[in-house]
């Protein structure tokens, strides 16, 4: 009896926004702050939900300016393929770099608050120009990692954004606190959260190193492509050390039984860190511009990353077969957003080891890992939005839209490895092969379908966090 009523009585903390006991510090779990630096990263989570939904917007400018008679009303000839820059810039870099800034922020000490607002404003300024680039023109280029349009209001925000991220990356190097020996389940997620910094540290040292290396005599494609190469695959340790982290905190706030202990999942992440420091050694042995460095990079992106993943997916694998968790409705999104990160992320390294040659298995990969991440980032908003003061998003609406946004981008990269199975090339618009097989036609059509169900659901994300900010408890009269 004694034994049940612990249990209920810990399924009831995990959902509650009240400050976690020290009787608690075995789970995975990160108590939020309530000074200064909670107000820091609730202005983060706003930048980085705004940028979601002008990424949706973009992407419904993007249908219509395929639509037959309705291309010729919008400002820019090649509009479809500047919003496309743009849609991905700020559905990936702008919503990962925002959301880190928030965890970032809870995760600080109370150090240089004035470094962290200069660069939320310096990012928001940049966010707001990404945005408002595709209205007016400029040349498309399509490079790996950061597509950019070679324009003045977009070069000019990317700027803003990536100084505003440099200084958010120097206030975490110094603000971040110290863990400690002692580690518990909340230590181990802050020292993933450190190593986060870090990772992006180093992915900031590549950038720099790759300016100064790339010959400037290069178009713009082969420019961009050497210029973001080494850092676009560092910062996704950062990214994927946000996505363990999320996984570890969700699976505690359902009320499960993770079979990994504080001090092995802080080693995974060091596993993980240890990998990012092998890119100095690659610059060091390689220029940017040989084919050795990109495999390396590459290589490095693939073995590294998954050294850590697989042990920490498979121990919450592990915990979702064992045992059913808390039935409180409130964890029911934050399951929902769980499975379907663990699932997209994994069928997106799973078709990396697929992929031969240059088809759509390649985006194919790159959608998986990446709205894993996505995922598992939605369902850490929806757990920190009754922490961070507001309301609960609801329920019903937030499990239907993590449903509907994985299982759209499953059926959408299902459709890219078909037709990349029947030799449908990447980068390549559907006009520009006029003749197509009935597969190709068919894994084209269920991509299609895939991405609209998903754009719904990212906005019904939008939506629901909305929603949760409006339902903000009141402070009761005196």
């Amino acid at each position: 009896m004694n034994a049940r009523i612990a249990s209920r009585a810990r399924a009831y903390d995990t959902l509650s926004g009240a400050p976690l006991a020290a009787a608690q510090s075995g789970r995975y779990t990160l108590e939020v702050p309530a000074d200064a630096r909670r107000r820091l990263a609730i202005a983060w989570l706003c930048l980085g939900v705004g940028a979601l939904a002008l990424s949706g917007l973009l992407a419904v400018l993007l249908v219509l300016s395929r639509t037959p008679g309705l291309a010729r009303l919008f400002p820019v000839a090649d509009f479809f393929r500047v919003a496309l820059v743009a849609h991905v810039d700020l559905s990936v870099l702008v919503w990962f770099a925002a959301f880190a800034g928030a965890l970032w922020s809870l995760n600080s000490t109370a150090r240089m608050q004035s470094v962290g607002w200069i660069a939320l404003a310096l990012c928001a300024a940049g966010t707001v120009l990404l945005a408002a680039a595709p209205f007016a023109g400029g040349t498309p280029i399509m490079a790996n990692y950061v597509p950019v349009i070679e324009s003045p209001a977009f070069l000019t925000g990317l700027g803003l954004f990536g100084a505003g991220f440099a200084l958010l990356v120097v206030r975490g190097l110094f603000a971040s606190p110290r863990v400690g020996v002692a580690l518990d389940g909340g230590g181990a997620l802050r020292f993933g959260l450190n190593a986060a910094v870090v990772a992006a540290a180093v992915a900031l040292l590549a950038l720099a190193w790759s300016a100064v290396a790339v010959p400037g005599a290069l178009d713009g494609k082969g420019y961009y492509e050497l210029l973001f190469w080494g850092a676009g695959h560092v910062i996704q340790f950062a990214w994927t050390l946000l996505l363990l982290v999320g996984w570890l905190l969700l699976a505690d706030a359902i009320g499960l039984a993770v079979p990994i202990s504080p001090r092995i999942a802080a080693l995974l992440f060091g596993v993980c860190l240890a990998a990012v420091f092998v890119t100095p050694l690659i610059y060091l042995a390689y220029g940017v511009t040989s084919v050795e460095h990109h495999r390396l990079q590459t290589w490095l992106m693939r073995f590294g990353g998954g050294l850590a993943i697989v042990p920490v997916a498979a121990a919450v694998v592990l915990a979702l077969v064992r045992g059913r968790g808390t039935h409180d409705d409130h964890a029911r999104p934050l399951r929902a957003a769980l499975v379907a990160s663990i699932v997209l992320f994994g069928a997106g390294g799973l078709i990396g080891y697929a992929i031969k040659g240059s088809d759509v298995r390649i985006p194919a990969h790159y959608h998986g890992a990446i709205v894993g991440v996505t995922l598992a980032l939605m369902g850490v908003a929806y757990w920190l939005l009754p922490r961070l003061g507001f309301g609960r998003p609801p329920v019903r609406l937030a499990t239907w839209q993590a449903w509907l946004y994985g299982g759209g981008q499953l059926l959408h990269i299902t459709g890219l490895v078909w037709s990349g199975g029947y030799g449908v090339q990447r980068k390549v618009a559907d006009g520009a092969q006029a003749v197509r097989s009935l597969e190709q036609t068919l894994g084209m059509g269920l991509m299609g379908l895939g991405g609209l169900v998903a754009v719904v659901g990212g906005f019904l994300f939008v939506v629901a966090v909305t929603v949760a900010i409006a339902r903000r408890p009141r402070p009761a009269r005196a």
